[in-house]
């Protein structure tokens, strides 16, 4: 049956190589039969500007996504918080679609809505205040015309201080709002949606105005690989 699949959080690096294992494995054996591959978000630990796609393992992870051209399996690629500096030099090498975020697909025949997630953690009100300032896009620009070296060191820097931040963060506060995924749902006509970034893989059922809306949270891949397996019938969960 034509059916989609769905990824994200998969923080791929060279220092990752369980992850890289584990996509290498999907990408030859599970992705080929797909229509399409949505990956939403997070696909790379970092990303620091399409400057960096001769690196050795970006280039693996590019070749691998750009072999399913072979199969006719459509590739498409959503911005997520480690990596919203993917551009279209880096689709293009992937023989992908660069999305919004959100954005609203017939998905066979039912309408859903596909976002990383990360907007939905309004009460995180720090972390949405460093979104802010980061999806800027003045201070983008600034920011890319940085050495390649430096962005690294500033991102490497970065992602160190936000771990040790998240030590002392309520775990509530990290998860999306009910509040915030109504509105959502609301905006674009009650569909179903499909979001990553929170790493708690689950099926949720949201009732907003009267109408039943199904949400999918994506699983991370620091423990096990996973995706959404989506055809005409519904969605499921593939475990490997």
């Amino acid at each position: 049956m034509p059916h989609s699949l769905f990824i994200s959080d998969l923080h791929l690096s060279a220092g990752h190589p369980d992850s890289m294992a584990a996509f290498q494995h999907f990408i030859t054996a599970q992705a080929p039969q797909a229509e399409a591959l949505y990956i939403l978000g997070d696909l790379f630990d970092y990303w620091a500007g399409d400057d960096d796609l001769p690196d050795t393992f970006h280039a693996q992870v590019i070749a691998s996504l750009r072999d399913l051209d072979k199969h006719a399996t459509r590739v498409y690629l959503l911005r997520g918080n480690r990596d919203l500096l993917m551009g279209e030099a880096l689709a293009n090498a992937c023989h992908a679609a660069l999305l919004n975020d959100p954005v609203l697909i017939d998905l066979h025949g039912t309408p859903t809505l596909l976002s990383h997630g990360d907007t939905l953690c309004t009460d995180d009100t720090e972390y949405q205040r460093y979104r802010v300032q980061v999806h800027d896009a003045a201070f983008q620009q600034q920011f890319l015309a940085k050495p390649l070296a430096e962005r690294k060191a500033y991102i490497a820097q970065l992602r160190s201080r936000s771990m040790a931040e998240k030590q002392s963060k309520d775990s509530a506060i990290m998860d999306v709002n009910d509040k915030a995924v109504a509105a959502l749902l609301r905006e674009y006509g009650y569909p179903r949606l499909i979001h990553g970034h929170i790493h708690r893989p689950n099926r949720h059922e949201h009732c907003v105005d009267g109408h039943t809306c199904e949400r999918w949270v994506l699983g991370d891949w620091y423990q096990q690989g996973s995706a959404l397996r989506c055809d005409m019938q519904g969605c499921s969960v593939i475990r490997f």
